[in-house]
Order: C-alpha cells, then sequence, then structure tokens
C-alpha cells in the first residue's frame, strides 16, 4: 500500500472516529464502557496508519539519499567563482592587455587600444602584461647566473636594509654578577633603481607574417639582453648609474689574498677556508670561461686533480667538493667563492615596451626598445671571498 492510500485511508478512519464519538455521547457528554472501548480501537487504528506512514516517509529519505552519486561531477573550472563565471582579471594580468600589447607591437604602436593606459610607463613606454613579464623573468634566471645565485627582492621604491656593523659578544659572569652589555650597532644598504634598456630590430615582413611568433621572439631576444647586461652589472659594476657588482674594488667581496705567482692547488684550498664557517655551507665558485683550463689541470699533494666533473645534466662541476660556475662576464684575474644569497637584487617588478618609429626605418626594419629599473648589491662583504689571480 503507497503513502497516499494510507494517508487516504487514516482520513477515513478519523472522520468516522469523530463520527462516532458524536453519535455516541450520551446526555451526560461521555461514552458508555462498551462505547469508550470502541473509540480507543478506532483511534489505535488511527495511530498505527500514522507510524506507517511515518515509516514509509522515513524509508524514501534514505533510498533517496543512497541513491546519490558518490562524487559529484565538476561542471566548471577549479578556482572559478560559486555563479560558474571564471574570476575576471584586471589591469596587466587581463587577456585584453596582453592582445591589445601584441597588436600595438605588430602595427608598430599605430593601433594602441586604450586599455594599455592602465599600464603607461614614466618614460613614454608601455608596461609589459604580467603573463610576459614573468615569462622574461624565467629567461633572465637561466641567462644570468646572478639571477639564479642571488636574492632578488621587489620593490616599488628606494629600498632599505638593515644589518648589523657590529655584533654584540658573550662573556662569562659569576653567579648573582652584574651583566655587560655589548654596543650593537646597524648599518643601511640602500637598493634604488638603474634603468637598463636594450633595443631590438624586426623586419617588416616578419612583423605582418601571422606565422611568425613575435611574442616569443620578442620575449626571448629581450630576455637575454638584459640578462647578459645584468650579469656584467652584477658581477663587474661600480654603482655609479649601474649595480654595485661582486668584484667591485669598493663594495663588492672581500679579497683574501693577492697571487704574485701562478695559481697552485694549495692557493684554492686557502681561498675557500677564508671564507667563514657559517657562509661554506651554501657556497660555490664563479670563474671567468678562459680561467677553466688552468683549474682543471691543477692537482693535490696526492698528484689527484682536484677539478670533480660533474656526469649529471644540469649539475655544475666542482672544485674541492663546491660548485662551479663560470660566466664570461667574471674578470679574468680573479675567482670569487661564497654564499651569493647575500648579493640582493632589487627589481622594480616591472619592464616596458616603447617603438623606435624612426631609428631603422631606412632599411625596411622596427625598432622596439625594452626598459627595466634594477638595481644590485652585496650586503655582506664577508660572504664573498676574492682570489686575485697573477697579472700577466
Amino acid at each position: 500500500m503507497t503513502i497516499q492510500e494510507l494517508r487516504e485511508k487514516r482520513n477515513t478512519a478519523w472522520n468516522a472516529a469523530k463520527a462516532f464519538l458524536e453519535s455516541h455521547r450520551t446526555d451526560k457528554g461521555t461514552l458508555s464502557a462498551e462505547d469508550d472501548a470502541t473509540y480507543n480501537r478506532m483511534e489505535e487504528e488511527i495511530n498505527a496508519l500514522s507510524n506507517e506512514i511515518r515509516r514509509l516517509e522515513r524509508q524514501e529519505q534514505m533510498e533517496a539519499e543512497l541513491n546519490k552519486p558518490v562524487n559529484t561531477p565538476l561542471t566548471t573550472k577549479p578556482g572559478m567563482a560559486k555563479m560558474g563565471a571564471e574570476e575576471k582579471k584586471t589591469g596587466k594580468a587581463s587577456n585584453e592587455y596582453k592582445d591589445a600589447m601584441l597588436d600595438a607591437l605588430r602595427s608598430n604602436f599605430k593601433r594602441v587600444n586604450n586599455v594599455l593606459q592602465e599600464g603607461v610607463d614614466a618614460d613614454g613606454g608601455y608596461l609589459v602584461p604580467e603573463e610576459y613579464d614573468s615569462r622574461m623573468i624565467d629567461v633572465l634566471t637561466e641567462e644570468n647566473i646572478m639571477r639564479r645565485l642571488g636574492h632578488t627582492i621587489t620593490t616599488s621604491g628606494e629600498h632599505k636594509i638593515n644589518i648589523a656593523a657590529t655584533k654584540p659578544a658573550a662573556s662569562w659572569i659569576e653567579e648573582g654578577g652584574a651583566l655587560t652589555f655589548g654596543d650593537a650597532t646597524f648599518s643601511q644598504i640602500l637598493l634604488d633603481a638603474h634603468k637598463l634598456h636594450v633595443a631590438i630590430k624586426v623586419t617588416e615582413e616578419l612583423l605582418y607574417d601571422s606565422a611568425f611568433n613575435l611574442e616569443k621572439y620578442i620575449i626571448e631576444q629581450f630576455g637575454k639582453a638584459l640578462a647578459n647586461a645584468e650579469e656584467d652589472a652584477f658581477l663587474n659594476g661600480d654603482g655609479v648609474g649601474r649595480p654595485l657588482g661582486l668584484f667591485a674594488e669598493n663594495g663588492g667581496g672581500t679579497v683574501a689574498e693577492t697571487l704574485t705567482a701562478a695559481i697552485k692547488a694549495d692557493d684554492i684550498i686557502n681561498l675557500v677556508y677564508a671564507l667563514k664557517r657559517p657562509y661554506r655551507k651554501n657556497a660555490s665558485f664563479i670563474i671567468n670561461d678562459k680561467n677553466l683550463a688552468v683549474l682543471r689541470k691543477l692537482k693535490d699533494n696526492n698528484g689527484a686533480y682536484i677539478w670533480q666533473p660533474s656526469y649529471q645534466a644540469g649539475e655544475p662541476d666542482r672544485l674541492l667538493g663546491y660548485a662551479v660556475h663560470t660566466s664570461a662576464y667574471a674578470p679574468e684575474d680573479a675567482i670569487a667563492f661564497g654564499d651569493y644569497s647575500y648579493y640582493n637584487i632589487g627589481d622594480r617588478g616591472s619592464r616596458s615596451f616603447a617603438e623606435l618609429r624612426e631609428l631603422f626605418a631606412g632599411n625596411g626594419m622596427i625598432g622596439y626598445v625594452a626598459k627595466e629599473r634594477v638595481d644590485g648589491k652585496l650586503i655582506l662583504p664577508e660572504a664573498v671571498q676574492i682570489l686575485k689571480l697573477k697579472s700577466e
């Protein structure tokens, strides 16, 4: 019997019970003992029907719960809003900004969408889309060893770094003796922003050829050119209009020794132990490519080469167990050994594109210029030791 049929039967029984009650009351308004027993039986039947109805209702609810799917299928993309609409990106992160930038590049900035006004550079260019910028940073990091080894800080203005100029010393005291306090002093390193720019040119034919991946070409070429200029400055810069380099005479690493004869294996060992122990656990060498042949020929007192070539892709060669990084921009008369995470790179976090309207017009080429603002300084000179080689 269905729930509906039971409800109808209960309703009929209830109406019959009410009618029986009205028709069998005595003059005193009560029921005789026999009629009272009959009414009680009618009421029990109604209660039994109600219990059965509730039992079937619970059974229906349980069956519906059990029939629900175990896993609810995904009908929206992960991260989408509750209403099912994808979260809209704004500013330089929006797809509209990216498309407008590519259209402006292909039209030599003749078609400039108003959306690009959201990212206008102070020098007249347009800030690159965030997606382009992150890909250029990937190229910069891949091409520039100091981007990989140093510590990058994204700044919006002049950044001050507080460092300890003198460190407090511990001292022993007697039980109940007076405490003595050392004078710890601090100094500041300022990371500013020096402007770096690079220009590339593209033929008009390639520019207007839709099959030519202009976006990839520009990001790679600008990234490599900026990386080379950055690496040179991070290693050799004098801090005037550009970063202060690792090998700078003033403000660079600490000169551990200046050789007056040809380099020997013992000189490399002395360089390693000139660096304080806390810095050695993350230390590595930076040398010029031309010095590789000299270092690879060095042997210890047992006649074994101290150079350990890498046998695994992506792993650097090692010298006395420490990684070796080479750079064409490292000076030929010096070798650095230290923890380069103490070289701080202040990156303003945005690059910009601008057009070179007339510079290459006579050659049928279109010019673009990329600009960025960056600075770099070694905040603890003792973290990097420099071995000066004998001048030829």
